[in-house]
């Protein structure tokens, strides 16, 4: 049975050419790819790359890798993250070690880690809505600075009438991106749940809620008044009318992300929230 690194023979290239060391970078991952006996292959168009390819690296930060794993969504192509931009969650290895990794892929020294992908779907103004995130599904105020009602319920059951700047629904991936700046707790992204994250709630009882990622979870705008927009990872989705309604649930298709080998969640916690443990 042949393992998993010599089943990589072709290597997807793909960028952000907004970032001024992209280019660069790219020539050099592909001389390093041909110099193992691999194909470097480039693309400006996620899908249809992801279909010629065995592997999948994403060069930019994790705005990048979420526009990637939205484009890849079900296609089973596996995504590695090279960061070349700031914090970088999603990004699996720092562009100043990525010789080093793709050492270890070529030695098998990596794990396929499946992530689920979320799906909000409904009615807005009139017109039907689809979207899919990766990270999360963010229904919040427009630019007035004024608070929006947001009747929530999951599985039919009501929870609350949020009067808030917002919510978050997080994928368990999404737990360290915008539920995290709002409060939300850290999730491990195998987990099976959701995280819905109110966004500055004038009840000081409103707080962060896990629910089972087998949830379907109803979120009704009851404002007339302001805006209340549907955001999905950052993209917006669709203005809501008072009285219009969206569900969010687990959406039936996947991403898989590479780990190398000696990496976890947990250790990139450490490194990327700078921990360090204390006597008080």
């Amino acid at each position: 049975m042949k393992k998993p690194s010599d089943q990589i023979k072709r290597i997807g290239l793909i960028g952000n050419n907004d970032k001024a060391a992209c280019a660069d970078i790219l020539r050099k991952v592909a001389r390093l790819v041909t110099q193992a006996g691999r194909t470097p292959v480039t693309g400006s168009e996620v899908a249809k790359l992801a279909r010629e390819v065995d592997l999948l690296l994403v060069f930019g930060g994790d705005g990048t890798m979420l526009r990637a794993a939205r484009e890849t969504a079900g296609l089973g192509t596996p995504l590695l993250g090279v960061n070349i931009g700031g914090l970088g969650f999603l990004t699996g290895v720092s562009s100043d070690h990525l010789a080093d990794a793709l050492k270890k892929i070529w030695r098998g020294e990596f794990q396929f880690e499946p992530r689920a992908l979320i799906e909000v779907s409904g009615q807005c103004q009139g017109r039907k809505i689809v979207a899919t995130a990766l990270n999360d599904i963010v229904v919040s105020r427009g630019a007035v600075s004024r608070l929006i009602t947001l009747d929530v319920s999951v599985d039919g059951e009501i929870i609350t009438r949020y009067r808030c700047d917002g919510l978050i629904v997080s994928s368990p991936t999404g737990s360290t991106a915008y539920s995290l700046a709002a409060g939300g707790a850290i999730v491990l992204p195998t987990a099976e749940v959701f995280t819905l994250t109110p966004i500055c709630p004038h009840a000081l009882s409103n707080r962060s809620i896990i629910m089972p990622l087998s949830s379907a979870i109803r979120i009704k705008a009851s404002s007339p008044s302001p805006a209340t927009i549907l955001s999905a990872d950052g993209q917006v989705v669709a203005e809501l009318d008072s009285g219009d309604d969206v569900t969010i649930r687990r959406s039936r298709r996947a991403v898989r992300l590479v780990r190398l080998a000696n990496s976890s969640f947990l250790e990139a916690m450490r490194r990327k929230l700078h921990w360090r443990g204390a006597y008080l």
